[in-house]
Formats: structure tokens, sequence, C-alpha cells
């Protein structure tokens, strides 16, 4: 996620500047009155840190799914399969969108050599559908999750079941790892599984 105003060292060494001026012009004698302690800086440098962290996190705020996605350990597959897909530019646009995201892991428990097909030119179709089908065009917080079917982008319905004694959520048959990761068009939660629209086998 991702100054008029005058900054006070200015201020400060414009007074500074008068002050001289004026001793000057009165041609004083007596160098023992004149006051020549440096002005104190405006920022110190505690605070000079503490606003580049704000900036920084400021910026963090800002970043896109795909950007968070591209930048986590936990999602270079799942990057990798955006880009693949042709996902770069939806999953960047204002959205909201929220994400059902696989980790590595989840990609890797995959059959063998299903992930390297479906990166294929040839395959984009079908790993464009797999992938809008972790997508709801909305944003949802873990805390404004409830029991019921949700509409993806793929226009498939996922099915969210809420354990209420324990507040574990799943989406189809995989387990929610980690919430609310946030981004600035929408938010990630992390699962352990691929997710397969009803329409396509692997």
């Amino acid at each position: 996620m991702m100054s008029k105003f005058v900054p006070q060292w200015l201020k400060m060494g414009v007074i500074g500047l008068s002050a001289i001026a004026f001793l000057g012009a009165c041609n004083t004698a007596d160098t023992d009155t004149v006051d020549t302690t440096e002005p104190d800086a405006a920022v110190e440098p505690a605070e000079m840190e503490e606003d580049m962290t704000t900036d920084e996190t400021a910026m963090m705020d800002e970043e896109t799914i795909v950007a968070v996605a591209t930048e986590s350990e936990s999602f270079t597959t799942l990057a990798q399969a955006i880009e693949a897909a042709g996902l770069a530019d939806t999953l960047a646009a204002d959205g909201p969108f929220t994400v059902f995201a696989p980790t590595d892991e989840a990609f890797a428990a995959l059959p063998e050599g299903t992930l390297e097909t479906l990166l294929m030119p040839e395959n984009q179709d079908t790993l464009t559908q797999i992938l809008t089908y972790h997508v709801i065009p909305a944003e949802v917080m873990a805390a404004d999750v409830t029991a019921g079917a949700v509409d993806t982008v793929a226009g498939s319905e996922l099915e969210i079941m809420v354990d209420d004694a324990t507040g574990d959520v799943m989406v189809n048959s995989a387990n929610v790892i980690q919430t609310d990761i946030s981004a600035s068009n929408g938010v990630i939660h992390a699962i352990d599984e691929v997710l397969l629209p009803p329409d396509v086998e692997l």
C-alpha cells in the first residue's frame, strides 16, 4: 500500500542564517555573547530509521498478489504457473481477489510429470482453468470465512468447510495452513493441495 510543508531542518537553517546576518549588521565586538552552538538536527537517526521502516512497510502493502507470490519462498511454483498461464496481468489488476494458494510442497505432491506437462504452452488453457479455480473474485479475510459453496473465477464452485471446534478451514479436500497474507489487491491463504475443477482430470 503504496510536501507542501517546509522541512524543519530548512526552517532551522533559515533562522540560523538570519541570526548570523543580524549579528554581522550590528558589528558587535563582543564575540563572547555569540552562541556558536549548531542547531539541533530536526530528524534524529532513530526517527529516520522509523520513517524508512514505515516507507518499506507501505511499499510491501502496495504489492499485488503476483508480486507477493513471486517474492515468497513458499509460492515459487505458483508464481511460475501464473506466468505460464498468462495470468500475471489479471492477478495484478485491481481485484479484489482471494487466492487459495498451493504451496511448493502441494505442487510437488502432484503425480510425477504432471506439473511439467501443465507448464507446456499447449496446455495453457488447462493450467489457466486450474489456477483460476483457486481464485475468488472478492477479498475474504480469515475472520470472515464461512462454510458453504463459493464461486470462483473459473466458474466452478469451491466448497469451504469450517471446523467449529478448532476453527480449522478446508477448501474442498485441502487444508488452509496459513491465512491473511495481504496484498494491495486482495489476500492469499496458503493451502496444502492443488485443487482441480470438477471437469479437469490429470
